[in-house]
């Protein structure tokens, strides 16, 4: 916590069009001590920053928490404070009723939607349309690499549209719906009003593709719609942050995928080798 402390002080921008900003982030319920996370959000009270945690992932994660605490996962975090302001968000959400859902939408506790990672590990499907319908505010994440092997937001998008249509139905989710989540949901989640949106005003995040290509032949009459049932797996021809030019003809500006590759190639082996 000493160390939150000194991250918040340092680097927390709470600036309107900020390009940072610091979260208090311990990892789930089940992996730190419950006065950890009293502590956590009495500091995120007072330094006035958000807090995340991942929560409801999966039923051993409920068993544990009715087991060790004789509350469901969403009643423990309640209990520790996390409910209290508006200021959480919680990764995954698979395992949670309507009850509990009316919680949160009336608590403004978020949600991030991690579908890809969640089938990935048959977690489950989060009920997003039953959150979405209690006014839940509810974003788009992928996890981590562990469980998530593109990191890809515009797979995430159209991954969170179809599992909808199995878990509430083929109408659940339109195109449109799944492409808010990413955006303006996202931004809900986040506590803010200035990114998420091409408005006057918001931050210049822009992120433009080609539709030309024959991946996307046939698609014209609805090109919004057509980003996500026909190009998952496509790159953006061209990001921008803030203004800046992050990604140019597909390609990062700032980086050099290359030996960012070469890197992580060489970690992961290094890795393998080390648990063989």
């Amino acid at each position: 916590m000493k160390d939150c402390e000194r991250l918040v002080h340092a680097y927390h921008d709470p600036r309107p069009l900020s390009m940072t900003r610091i979260a208090l982030a311990p990892c789930s319920p089940f992996s730190v001590t419950t006065e950890l996370l009293k502590l956590t959000a009495a500091m995120a009270k007072e330094w006035d920053v958000r807090m995340h945690t991942h929560l409801a992932e999966t039923l051993d994660e409920e068993q544990y928490c009715l087991e060790l605490h004789k509350l469901r996962p969403l009643a423990y975090m309640e209990s520790v404070g996390w409910l209290e302001d508006g200021r959480s968000w919680f990764a995954h959400a698979v395992h949670l009723n309507e009850e509990e859902a009316r919680l949160m939408g009336k608590t403004r506790t978020g949600a991030a939607h991690c579908p890809t990672s969640n089938l990935r590990l048959g977690s489950g499907i989060a009920p997003i349309r039953m959150y979405l319908g209690q006014g839940v505010p509810i974003g788009l994440g992928v996890d981590g690499s562990a469980s998530n092997d593109s990191s890809s937001m515009l797979a995430e998008a159209r991954q969170a549209m179809l599992v909808s249509r199995v878990k509430a139905g083929v109408s659940s989710m339109p195109a449109r719906d799944a492409l808010r989540l990413a955006t303006r949901g996202g931004a809900q989640v986040l506590g803010r009003d200035d990114i998420g949106q091409l408005a006057p005003g918001k931050a210049a995040d822009l992120a433009i593709f080609d539709l030309n290509g024959i991946d996307f032949a046939g698609a014209w009459a609805d090109p919004v719609a057509a980003v996500l049932f026909c190009g998952a797996s496509h790159k953006a021809r061209w990001v921008l942050v803030n203004g800046e030019v992050v990604v140019e003809e597909r390609r990062l500006v700032r980086v050099n995928e290359e030996s960012v590759a070469r890197q992580a190639n060489a970690l992961s082996k290094e890795l393998l080798e080390k648990s063989s």
